[in-house]
Parts: C-alpha cells; structure tokens; sequence
C-alpha cells in the first residue's frame, strides 16, 4: 500500500499545463495532501481552466489552497472591476483575457476560490505553510497586516542574508523563525539567484521556481524532500510571453 505524502506546490500562474504533468511524475494519489501555495493565476493564458481544474480536484483530493498576491489582485479585480494598470502589466492581462471568455456562474465559483484562500497554514508538525511572510517577532498569529502574508519578500531576503553557522539557540538567529520547525513560501522566483530548484535557506523552503518566467513548476514531499517539476512551464505556451 502506498504511503500518504504532504506535498507542497509552488506558484502555478496559470500554467494548467505544467501543474498537470507535475502531478503525473509525481504520481499523486488520492491519499496524499496536497498544499498550494498560492499564486494560481497571471502569467499565462490557461487561468480560468486553472482555477476550474483546481476546484476539480478539491472534490476528489486533501487540498489547501493558499492566498498568492496575485490571487487578491484578481479578487479585487472580480468583485470591484476597477482598473489596475500595474497588475495588468504584470500578469493580469492574461487573466483578464481568460475571463473575458467565462460566463457569470464560473465567475461567481471562482470569487468563492479566492475570497475563502486561506492566508497560511500550520500544521501538526508545526510546519509553516504561507505565500510570501510575516514581519512579526512572535509569529504569524501576531502579524500586524494579514496582507503581509502575501506580498511580505523580507522573510526570504533574511534567510539569504543569514550566516548558514547560525543555530537556532545563538543569540542572533532571527526569533521570528524560531518559532517553526520549517517554513514554505513561493512568492519571490528563485530564478532571481540564478535556480530553477527549490532553495533551503535557514529552515525555510522556497518553492517559487519561475514558473511564471522561463522555470519550471515544482511538487515537493516535504517529508523526504524529494522534488519533481514539469518542462520549463513557458514551454507549453510558445506563442505567448508569459510575464518574460
């Protein structure tokens, strides 16, 4: 009997393509938990079909569905139809495109996806699952802003900074990250530092591999560490630039 695995997902941006061919190297099963970490949509040009694949498999999966920046843009755009020129620069048009084509029920259920994202996730193993970070000393449950845990880069931008000797019980090592065993974000790509797999940094797990850009999307078992990804996702979609 195969064993039931947690299995973290990066930032999809509407790469339906790719996230179907992870999943098929990585042979999800009906056991496993699944655990996205936001960003579903802006990038390329399959959102609709992205978030409509994803309510599909939260019928027949264990699935947490995490709030991505990019989520709330579109949210706002959804419920507000206001106007958002730099979020339409940067990847919101080839949401808004996709939209376009949908009728108003897809509309209303997919409002519903964004609106009941949840802003992070802590596990039994006190493993911390969020978007992009949090600023507070004391952990999440004192975050000052909740928008923070979706647009937060100063959380990766430490870890990077961070001497790898560092100890949990030195003086110095950052108390914010003291408090989790492990910590999962997507939000800034690590193709930034020139990688296109998933980056360990103090105990935080960066899983943001450029999907949205020229990388490929990234599966993860956060129990073994054993990582699968699709094509570089822009591979799918030749005749378009993604957020290239």
């Amino acid at each position: 009997m195969k064993k039931s695995r947690v299995l973290v997902i990066g930032d999809i941006h509407s790469g339906l393509k790719g996230l179907k061919e992870v999943m098929v190297k990585a042979e999800v099963s009906f056991d496993d938990r699944l655990i996205f970490l936001g960003d579903y949509i802006d990038g390329w040009s399959e959102a609709v079909e992205t978030v409509d694949f994803l309510l599909e498999l939260n019928r027949t999966h264990d699935c947490i569905f995490l709030r991505g920046n990019h989520d709330a843009l579109c949210y706002e755009w959804l419920v507000e139809a206001a106007d958002n020129p730099l979020w339409f620069k940067h990847g919101g048009e080839a949401t808004v495109n996709s939209y376009e084509k949908a009728d108003t029920e897809t509309k209303t259920k997919h409002i519903e996806f964004y609106k009941n994202l949840r802003d992070y996730y802590l596990d039994s193993e006190n493993r911390l699952f969020l978007h992009a970070g949090f600023t507070n000393l004391k952990g999440v449950e004192y975050e000052y802003s909740n928008v923070t845990f979706y647009w937060d880069r100063t959380l990766w931008e430490l870890v990077l900074s961070l001497n790898p000797k560092l100890e949990k019980t030195d003086a110095y090592y950052p108390k914010r990250l003291s408090h989790y065993s492990e910590i999962y974000i997507g939000h800034t790509p690590v193709t930034r530092i020139g990688e296109t797999t998933p980056i360990n940094a103090a105990n935080v797990w960066n899983l943001d591999t450029g999907a949205a850009f020229k990388g490929p999307l990234t599966l993860m078992d956060i129990d073994t560490k054993e990582y699968w990804q699709s094509r570089p996702v822009h591979t799918f979609y030749s005749k378009e630039k993604g957020r290239n």
